[in-house]
């Protein structure tokens, strides 16, 4: 009688504990400081930056969907699903050759572009899900869509700082597209690659000085000391000029500034898209004045560009781990003797 009583308590015990369990909430799944998102009672819901959305199970994987963001490309391009792409603004910005084929076979349909999107053609291809950046002066373009029964996503991975909460994104395009598994596999191979790449460029010897991007008329826009680049160029071992700055935004200043910061720069890279030396020392004289470019390195980020198109603003945007690798291989060589450059490339 003892024995089958203490079964039965056991038995309760056990039964308690698993509906506890089953009442538990589940836990959020942080992307970054701006996303994140919980599954509970078979919804699904999301908070990106100041937006919310709540979506059913049974709305869910999405089966077609409209990007209008071409680094939204790369996150559905890393998960092999562009068949789900019904629709893209301003095709001639995106690099990869299955949407450009998809596009000319007329299964990606063209919607506009960023001064004016097609909102007839929107309409009429019923998408389950439109993603794109939150651009304050469409407000009454994505209310219009709303109205007539689209959900609108807004993502500004854009806005992340930290190259790999960047690449997190594809786990809340994996939780949507259907491809979970897949995506979290990714993200997991990306962060180990980086994290190993972090630590190889630990191992240099020296650590060079490097001054980034480029002057636009007379002003020089400078990536702020907590911006992705500054975090780039830190962890592959390398001292930005701006490396004690607190801004996660553009630093503007003018040339007489860098100037007096560039006295020990070795590096200089993201100096736009330009051809060679002579073209940009052509589009801004003064550039003769700098040490750097006189008797230093200069790195532009045109390794993977096709006309209007460059691969460094896609794929780059989810494989953080080959922007440090290429990085890496430009302040230290002798650490990657063997590796080719793969978004970046020197001007002669």
């Amino acid at each position: 009688m003892k024995s089958r009583i203490l079964v039965l308590i056991a038995f309760l015990t056990l039964t308690a504990c698993k509906r506890e369990q089953k009442k538990s909430p589940s836990e959020s799944v942080s992307i970054s400081n701006l996303v994140q998102y919980k599954e509970e009672n078979e919804n699904i819901h999301i908070q990106s930056g100041n937006f919310t959305y709540d979506f059913k199970q049974n709305q869910l994987p999405f089966k077609r969907i409209i990007l209008l963001n071409a680094s939204m490309a790369g996150y559905v391009t890393e998960l092999n699903v562009e068949n789900l792409i019904i629709g893209v603004s301003s095709p001639e910005y995106i690099y990869s050759d299955k949407i450009q084929n998809l596009l000319k076979s007329g299964k990606i349909q063209n919607v506009g572009n960023e001064q004016k999107y097609d909102i007839e053609k929107i309409l009429s291809l019923k998408p389950d899900a439109i993603f794109t950046n939150y651009i304050s002066s469409f407000d009454n373009t994505y209310k219009l869509l709303k109205d007539n029964g689209i959900q609108v996503v807004f993502l500004d991975e854009y806005m992340e700082q930290e190259p790999l909460q960047k690449t997190a994104y594809i786990k809340l395009f994996g939780k949507l597209l259907g491809k979970d598994q897949q995506a979290a596999a990714k993200y997991g191979e990306v962060e180990e690659n980086y994290k190993k790449l972090k630590q190889l460029a630990s191992k240099a010897k020296e650590r060079p000085t490097v001054l980034a991007n480029e002057m636009y008329g007379d002003v020089w826009y400078l990536p702020g000391g907590k911006t992705a680049v500054a975090n780039f160029i830190a962890d592959a071992n390398a001292n930005y000029i701006l490396k004690n700055n607190t801004d996660e935004k553009a630093i503007t200043m003018s040339f007489e500034e860098v100037f007096a910061k560039s006295g020990e720069v070795q590096y200089w890279i993201n100096a736009g898209n330009h051809i060679s030396k002579k073209e940009m020392l052509g589009m801004n004289p003064v550039y003769s004045k700098l040490s750097v470019f006189n008797k230093g390195k200069i790195y532009v980020i045109t390794g993977k560009e096709k006309v209007k198109a460059n691969d460094f603003f896609e794929s780059g945007v989810v494989r953080s781990d080959l922007v440090l690798k290429d990085y890496i291989k430009i302040f230290h060589p002798e650490l990657l003797p063997d590796y080719q450059l793969t978004y970046m490339k020197e001007l002669q």
